[in-house]
């Protein structure tokens, strides 16, 4: 293999958050090409904290240090989301949340530079500017290299919960998709995008990595655009299915559902099949996808179909016991009133749409909220 896969053990339950930006221009909030700008203007603001170039030049992508508790997570975002700001208007750009920009046209956008992203656009040609699309990805720390196998399948049935609760990109090319997350299926176009397949532990692992390489369908790790992912190199399991929140207090109160889900999985290990979860991962993340938390969702041991909205609320009464232990009840607190309460960051951007019937408009309040600290989750 071109790389050696050896698994980083870390301290368990920590937390690492990766966020997705849209990078704007002030003058009618489409998309703009000032991520290296941007970068090379931020190297002298120690504040920034680890802002890095994404696939095209209208995003970049900020990391958090490893933390073991939300509220330094959430620290982290905001010390980081302060920092950008200013950069940004001194640079005439604006920057928000949002799993879409709702309006961009894709063949304008320019790859960034370096050699994997050159790769990536000879490799997959248009969709690398497709890929122009925003997420946010949590990392969750694990002992041992099995115990992260274990819980990446174990992680499976619950990433509906993270998709309806993270949606927020229902336009696409202009257009109101009816989809609550349409991020997603720009995802879903790259071969190795999906469900983790079954594995006993890290040595299966391997040998399914392997057997991958051989063929020549990967040459990274990077190359596995799973919806929950080993990261060996961090020594992490990591959810990629959420879309950028717009504000990042819902970033962190999902982190916070994460860390209270990976201390429940690991603390009861609660018996499942992942060979026939697999069998109604694909329709329930459709589900979630298309309705948010409106879904139904398909329960292959009870072979039924159950709201999404109801099975979510059980979840979050469950995690108590978790939340308590960890001290981010009120991280939880807050999606289940984003659950009771509303509205979804997918149907605040179509309420701000029916305010100004523009969606420049639109974009422009996305950027205000991620600007203002009191933002609502």
């Amino acid at each position: 293999m071109s790389e050696l896969l050896e698994f980083a053990a870390s301290e368990p339950l920590t937390l690492g958050v990766e966020l997705e930006l849209q990078l704007l221009t002030t003058r009618d909030y489409d998309l703009t090409r000032g991520a290296s700008d941007l970068l090379r203007a931020l190297k002298h603001d120690p504040d920034h904290g680890d802002v890095k170039l994404e696939i095209t030049e209208s995003m970049i992508e900020i990391n958090t240090a490893p933390r073991s508790a939300v509220d330094a997570i959430a620290e982290d975002l905001d010390v980081m989301r302060e920092a950008l700001v200013l950069q940004c208007a001194r640079n005439n750009i604006a920057i928000c949340g949002g799993g879409t920009h709702p309006f961009h046209a894709w063949p304008e956008r320019r790859i960034s530079p370096g050699d994997r992203y050159k790769n990536t656009y000879e490799r997959y040609g248009y969709l690398s500017k497709q890929f122009t699309v925003f997420g946010q990805h949590i990392h969750i720390g694990c002992a041992s290299a099995d115990e992260a196998v274990w819980l990446t399948q174990a992680l499976g049935p619950y990433v509906p919960f993270f998709i309806a609760l993270s949606a927020s990109s229902p336009y696409v090319d202009g257009v109101d998709t009816f989809f609550q997350s349409a991020r997603l299926n720009a995802v879903s176009a790259f071969p190795l995008s999906g469900q983790c397949p079954v594995l006993d532990d890290w040595d299966d692992f391997l040998a399914h990595y392997a057997f991958l390489y051989d063929c020549g369908i990967v040459g990274s790790i990077k190359d596995l655009y799973w919806d929950v992912r080993p990261k060996p190199e961090y020594g992490t399991v990591e959810i990629r299915v959420c879309d950028t929140p717009l504000s990042i207090v819902r970033a962190a109160a999902l982190a916070a559902l994460a860390q209270c889900l990976g201390r429940f999985l690991l603390r009861v290990r609660p018996p499942f099949d992942p060979a026939r979860a697999l069998l109604v991962a694909r329709y329930n993340k459709f589900q979630a996808c298309r309705y948010g938390l409106d879904a139904q969702i398909s329960c292959p041991e009870q072979r039924s179909q159950f709201p999404l909205r109801e099975r979510l609320g059980a979840l979050l009464d469950n995690l108590r016991e978790e939340a308590e232990a960890l001290g981010c009840q009120r991280w939880l607190d807050a999606l289940r009133q984003a659950l009771v309460a509303g509205p979804s960051d997918a149907d605040w951007l179509r309420e701000r749409l029916a305010a100004h019937r523009n969606l420049h408009d639109v974009v422009r309040d996305s950027a205000e909220r991620f600007r203002d600290v009191r933002a609502l989750g």
